[in-house]
């Protein structure tokens, strides 16, 4: 996956995207696309989050700050957290955070 699969108006760079290999195993065991939960993160969805972090993200959209949205992806937790420097995107479980 990559950036070109992003098919709306992204509010920020996401950068190399990576996950764990847990994650990994977690989307393709459920034959899910990754794609859809980061379209939503760089859209400006950030999941089940709390709205305090909510505003911290919309802060952090202007600031070299980190981006954290989550998701429950088939009965788990999976974050998907842009660092500050927008280099790179990880999807991780909530577990390995």
């Amino acid at each position: 996956m990559n950036a070109m699969e992003v098919r709306h108006v992204a509010k920020f760079p996401m950068g190399q995207i990576v996950a764990t290999p847990a994650v990994l195993h977690h989307l393709e065991h459920h034959g899910i696309n990754a794609s859809d939960y980061l379209n939503r993160h760089v859209r400006g969805d950030w999941g089940d989050i709390p709205a305090e972090d909510a505003k911290e993200n919309e802060f952090a959209l202007t600031r070299r700050l980190r981006i954290i949205s989550s998701y429950v992806i088939e009965g788990e937790k999976v974050l998907v957290i842009t660092e500050a420097d927008r280099s790179v995107t990880t999807l991780l479980f909530i577990s390995e955070y």
